[in-house]
């Protein structure tokens, strides 16, 4: 009897003693990445200060709601004539309240033909998704939709 006492006593004194120290050193603050950037942050960084315009050009399709956040599919197309002098330079897809608001950066030529981008992104919770364009001429242009992500399917 005391020494099945003495391992239960033991085996406590291990676990307690390997839970202690990291449970005392962990860092109460957020982990932090060098690619981790917000939204205003992210577009300026894209833009570098140029003004964006909402236009009818750009199409973002992405679901209304969406039931997992971690796989939404979005794509982007752009009413473009893809020539030598008049093509879409650049698709950026962003999502305003992630934690790294750049989700997607796409690099296009007129060889591509069509300005045209689908992709899967993962979103942390209800907020918007904005398609940013860059545009031959050094413009910028955007579209935005907001998206609804459930837990499990309930609205």
């Amino acid at each position: 009897m005391q020494r099945r006492t003495f391992l239960k006593g033991f085996g406590a004194a291990v676990a307690v003693s390997a839970v202690v120290p990291s449970v005392v050193l962990a860092d109460d603050k957020k982990p932090t990445s060098p690619n981790a950037m917000s939204y205003t942050t992210a577009v300026a960084a894209i833009t570098g200060g140029k003004s964006v315009t909402v236009s009818s050009k750009v199409a973002l399709k992405a679901p209304e709601i969406a039931e997992n956040g971690a796989v939404v599919p979005v794509k982007v197309t752009v009413e473009s004539p893809m020539t030598d002098k008049d093509y879409v330079k650049a698709i950026h897809i962003l999502a305003k309240k992630n934690f790294n608001a750049r989700c997607a950066n796409v690099f296009l030529t007129p060889a591509n033909g069509k300005a045209v981008f689908g992709t899967r992104i993962k979103l942390g919770g209800t907020q918007d998704v904005v398609a940013l364009v860059e545009l031959s001429d050094g413009s910028f242009i955007s579209a935005s939709q907001n998206v609804k992500v459930t837990i499990g399917g309930c609205g």
